[in-house]
């Protein structure tokens, strides 16, 4: 099968199967990373049937990892993270905590120190993307127990990058005994320089260069502009800095996530890394060996319990500790019990150095479906387990998540404007009179820095289209109590159908210019606030027709008017 042919095979077979198995697994209540991992195994060398080529799914796994840390950097807020900086650091005290007691166990079989500390490593840190749905689909995401996980899983990336980055140092080629003291301070210091670089040249550069790219209007430009920028700051740090490809994505998110373009960036451009987060986890599952685990079952049972017992149990104890309520603690813990895409990374590192054997890293492969299927039922037991625990007496309060959803929104309540023309200007300026929080979405860059040149705390500005659904949830649509499309130029029928997907109960203000477009919009919801600008204008000028001869008794006559031509 020549090149060609391979790659097309090797995509439409792992990306067939996985779309099948992915969506399976969602209708079963699952995470799809389940049906992904499966789908590497079925066109796997190790299996019958269909075998998709190796070498071409790694590579394209490569490209998914360097645009999976792209987005864990793009998410990275310094402020969000100080905020629950003394829950996330209970991060480090599990890592370590989990990284000694399965050296401890792995010592048992024989393992040496060092492969079984790099192991303890690899399954101490949680899959970001297996979290983040597990508290989605629960609603609670957005508040203050998300935003306490979101801060553990952050110390967790960046603990597991400066991992990536120092394995080379210590057991690449150039490393050796005699001077690997010398070898750290000289990769420390390349660090330091193109992190400097990066937050320093970069931070001027890339956002200019973005800005001009986005004047342009042109979509693909802009798409094109962000995945070069990924790449390219990748390729720099491994080339001329010696670190790993991963924390030069890293970098680049974080540049691009501190500008106004980190909206349209995460709702535009990294749509893409899906695709290859998808394949990254299916050349996953092609390297898994079904019949290697014979020969680790008892590593297997080890790595198994660590990560379904001690990682959730340490994790709820330590942040209980922290005086935090039970449902919190358990809310996290139990959904740190599974490991997930850097895992992977880091057993594969560990591999490609001969840390560790193919048969670890197989072991780990399968304890990671494994965790991944049990995490979403275990966490629909956490209020069943804190009930019993209060019957026995242990708890008095029963903390639940509504009372938590609650207290988080009161202080968010906000009305989202789309677009800052005369009509979107004069709207927010009313609101924030009224001291209503407003959320503006803009697609001119300019209008969105002068409205953060402002400095009100109560306005926000987000640079993006208002009809991607990434761009809304930014807005944090789920607690809004309001809409206002302002624009009548805004695809309307697009974002209402997708505001109402994420929050029902919203309501939504339409202004269109014509009363056609009215009431094409009423067909499709009537429960939505129209005003059209010709019907606007008629009824305006028709009052003042009615003070010309006197009468006051106009405003019901108006208002039936109005509805009549919608």
């Amino acid at each position: 099968m020549s090149n060609g042919i391979g790659l097309f095979f090797t995509l439409t077979s792992g990306l067939t199967i996985a779309l099948i198995l992915g969506y399976i697994a969602h209708k079963i209540k699952l995470s799809p990373l389940v049906g992904y991992l499966i789908a590497g195994i079925m066109v796997s060398p190790h299996s019958p049937g269909i075998v998709a080529d190796m070498s071409i799914a790694q590579q394209c796994a490569e490209i998914g990892i360097v645009l999976l840390m792209f987005g864990v950097g793009m998410h990275f807020k310094l402020e969000d993270f100080i905020a629950v900086k003394n829950i996330a650091v209970g991060a480090l005290i599990q890592i370590t905590t989990c990284t000694l007691i399965t050296t401890l166990l792995i010592k048992t079989l024989g393992w040496s120190w060092t492969s079984g500390i790099i192991l303890g490593m690899s399954i101490s840190v949680a899959s970001t993307v297996v979290l983040t749905r597990v508290f989605s689909d629960n609603k609670i995401l957005h508040t203050p127990t998300g935003h306490a996980a979101i801060g553990w899983l952050i110390l967790e990336d960046l603990f597991t990058i400066i991992v990536l980055v120092l394995l080379p140092a210590f057991f690449g080629k150039t490393a050796s005994n005699h001077n690997l003291f010398l070898t750290f301070l000289i990769t420390i210091a390349k660090l330091a320089v193109l992190v400097v670089f990066a937050l320093v040249v970069g931070k001027k550069v890339i956002p200019f260069l973005l800005e001009h790219i986005a004047k342009t209007g042109n979509r693909e430009l802009f798409i094109l502009s962000v995945l070069v920028i990924a790449l390219g700051i990748s390729v720099c740090a491994t080339e001329f800095f010696g670190a790993s490809i991963a924390l030069g994505a890293f970098l680049a998110g974080m540049i691009v996530g501190q500008s106004e373009f980190s909206a349209r960036a995460t709702s535009e451009a990294l749509p893409i890394s899906d695709v290859f987060a998808v394949l990254f986890f299916v050349s996953v599952g092609m390297l898994f060996d079904l019949s290697s685990l014979k020969s680790s079952w008892l590593l297997t049972i080890i790595l198994l319990f660590v990560v379904i017992f001690v990682k959730p149990i340490g994790a709820t104890l330590i942040i209980k500790f922290l005086k935090q309520p039970l449902k919190k603690a358990m809310s996290i813990g139990i959904a740190l019990g599974q490991i997930g895409e850097f895992s992977f990374i880091l057993a594969s590192l560990a591999v490609t150095y001969g840390i560790m054997s193919k048969d670890a890293y197989n072991t780990i492969i399968f304890v990671s479906i494994v965790t991944i299927t049990l995490n979403t039922t275990i966490y629909r037991w956490i209020p069943s387990a804190i009930k019993f625990l209060q019957n026995k007496g242990y708890f008095k309060t029963y903390y639940t998540i509504t009372d938590e959803i609650e207290t988080e929104t009161k202080d968010l309540r906000h009305v989202i404007v789309i677009g800052y023309g005369p009509v979107g200007k004069t709207i927010s300026k009313i609101l924030l009179q009224k001291q209503i929080n407003v959320t503006v979405i803009e697609m001119n860059i300019d209008t969105v820095k002068k409205i953060k040149a402002k400095d009100i705390k109560e306005l926000r500005a987000i640079y993006g289209d208002a009809s991607q659904r990434e761009i809304l949830i930014m807005s944090a649509i789920e607690t809004a109590e309001a809409i206002v499309i302002s624009t009548p130029f805004a695809p309307a029928k697009e974002i209402t159908e997708i505001a109402k997907s994420l929050n029902s109960r919203i309501k939504i203000l339409v202004h269109t210019t014509y009363s056609k477009s009215a009431k094409e919009l009423r067909k499709q919801d009537s429960n939505l606030i129209i005003r059209s600008g010709e019907g606007s204008v008629a009824l305006a000028l028709a009052k003042e027709v009615f003070t010309i001869y006197g009468s006051t008794n106009f405003e019901e006559d108006i208002d039936k008017i109005y509805k009549e031509l919608l």
